[in-house]
């Protein structure tokens, strides 16, 4: 079942639960798989982010986006192409069309 919500990082809870109110900032470092803190006294610590590397997390906006992009990409190209096609069938017709009123009334379809 895919939920697309901000992952809750563990390294997060270690550190909190190693140092409580002494940490000034943390960061993530993905590369590493570790989250950084920096305490009051000037030291740094990590806690790892996942608890173990075989468990299934749930996916994020960004890991869909990142994975299906060509998939997505070619969804709006084939979609920007049918609207395009239809528009300039719509102008054809409209030009092919001997009756005026039925050019006028193509042509000004779109403004109601």
């Amino acid at each position: 079942m895919l939920t697309l919500q901000r992952r809750h990082l563990v390294g997060h809870d270690i550190l909190l639960a190693r140092h409580g109110n002494h940490i000034c900032s943390m960061r993530l470092d993905r590369s590493a798989g570790r989250v950084i803190a920096l305490l009051d006294d000037g030291s740094v610590d990590s806690a790892p982010n996942l608890i173990s590397p075989n468990l299934q997390l749930p996916d994020t906006m960004q890991r869909v986006l990142r994975n299906d992009w060509k998939f997505l990409a070619t969804v709006s190209a084939c979609v920007a192409g049918l609207a395009a096609a239809m528009i300039v069938a719509a102008i054809s017709l409209a030009g092919l069309s001997a009756d005026p009123a039925l050019a006028q009334l193509m042509t000004t379809y779109p403004a109601y």
